[in-house]
C-alpha cells in the first residue's frame, strides 16, 4: 500500500499511482480541494488520480461532498478527522473579568478565509461597551498590513495585539490568559474554505468558548448554542451583538465552553484518530485488489 500525500506533489505522480499495484490512499485537506481545482489542468489529473487510487480520506465531511461533486465515487471516501494532542491542550475554567477587561484571541494565518477584518469589526464595536477589552491575533501570512491599517482606521489599534507566528507553548498560555475565541470563517474569492481549523479544536479543548461561523467543516465540530457558537459568513454585526448578549451570562460561556471540551475529547482525540487511520490502512491493505 502506498500514501500518495496531498496537493501538486500527489497528483504529479498520477501515472506512478496508477502503476502501481497495490492499494493506494490519497488526502485532501483543504485548499487542495477548495482552491486548485480551478485549474483546469489540476481538476483533470486530479480526476484521473481519482480514478486510480483505492481510497480517498478527507479532513471533514465538507471536504467529502467536493470531493464527490467533482467526480469521485462516493464509496471511495472516508473521513479521517484531524487529531488534537488533548494532553497539551488541557481544560482550565475562566473567571469572568473584572472590569470588562474581556480578553479575545483568534490564531492562524492571516489570509482571507480566517476573516479577519469581521473580526476587527465586530471588536470596535464591542469596545464601545467595554473600552477595557483586547483582541489578540496571532499568525502571519500577506493580509498583515491590511489589517493592521484597518485597526488603526477602526480606531483600535491599541487595543489589538498583531503577535506573529507564536509556538505551541505560547499558544496555550495565550488561550489560557484569554476569555473567548473568535474564528469567523468565510469563503474566499478564489473559493477557498476552512475544512476543521485545528487552531479552533485547540482552543476548544482548553475550554475556550468558541465564536464562530456556518462555515465548511466548522459545523461539524460546534453545534451552536450548545459547543460553541456560529453565526452568519461576513456578518460582524451578528457576531457581535451575540457577543454582546453572552458576556451578560457567564453561565452560558461556561457551558457551551465545557461542552466544546467535550465534543473535542469525544471525536478530535489524537490517539483515537491515530488508531482509527491505522485500521484505515490496515482495512484498505486486506482489501486488495
Amino acid at each position: 500500500m502506498a500514501d500518495f500525500g496531498r496537493g501538486t506533489e500527489r497528483v504529479a505522480q498520477r501515472s506512478r499511482i496508477r502503476a502501481w499495484k497495490n492499494p493506494s490512499i490519497v488526502s485532501f485537506h483543504g485548499a487542495d480541494v477548495m482552491v486548485d481545482m480551478n485549474k483546469s489542468a489540476y481538476r483533470e489529473a486530479t480526476l484521473q488520480m481519482l480514478d486510480a487510487v483505492k481510497l480517498v480520506l478527507v479532513r471533514s465531511e465538507s471536504l467529502g461532498r467536493a470531493i464527490v461533486d467533482l467526480g469521485c465515487d462516493p464509496e471511495k471516501v472516508e473521513i479521517q478527522r484531524t487529531g488534537i494532542p488533548l494532553e497539551e491542550f488541557a481544560f482550565r475554567d475562566r473567571a469572568v473579568p473584572k472590569n470588562g477587561e474581556w480578553r479575545f484571541v483568534q490564531a492562524g494565518r492571516l489570509i482571507e478565509k480566517k476573516g479577519l477584518p469581521v473580526t476587527l469589526r465586530a471588536f470596535e464595536v464591542f469596545v464601545r461597551q467595554y473600552p477595557n477589552a483586547t483582541l489578540t491575533i496571532a499568525g502571519e501570512g500577506p493580509l498583515l498590513g491590511e489589517l493592521e491599517t484597518l485597526a488603526r482606521e477602526l480606531k483600535i489599534a491599541e487595543r489589538v495585539s498583531f503577535i506573529g507566528f507564536v509556538s505551541q507553548e505560547r499558544l496555550r498560555e495565550i488561550y489560557y490568559r484569554s476569555h473567548i475565541f473568535l474564528h469567523p470563517s468565510q469563503t474566499g474569492r478564489d473559493g477557498n474554505q476552512e475544512g476543521i481549523p485545528n487552531s479552533m479544536l485547540e482552543a476548544m479543548a482548553t475550554g475556550l468558548p468558541v465564536f464562530a461561523t456556518e462555515h465548511g467543516g466548522i459545523p461539524e465540530a460546534i453545534e451552536s448554542g450548545v459547543s460553541g457558537v456560529l453565526v452568519r459568513e461576513r456578518d460582524e454585526f451578528a457576531l457581535v451583538e451575540t457577543l454582546l448578549d453572552v458576556v451578560r451570562d457567564p453561565g452560558f460561556l461556561s457551558r457551551i465552553a465545557q461542552s466544546g471540551t467535550e465534543a473535542v475529547r469525544k471525536n478530535f482525540d489524537l490517539a483515537t484518530q491515530a488508531q482509527r487511520l491505522e485500521e484505515i490502512y490496515l482495512r484498505t491493505i486486506g482489501s486488495g485488489d
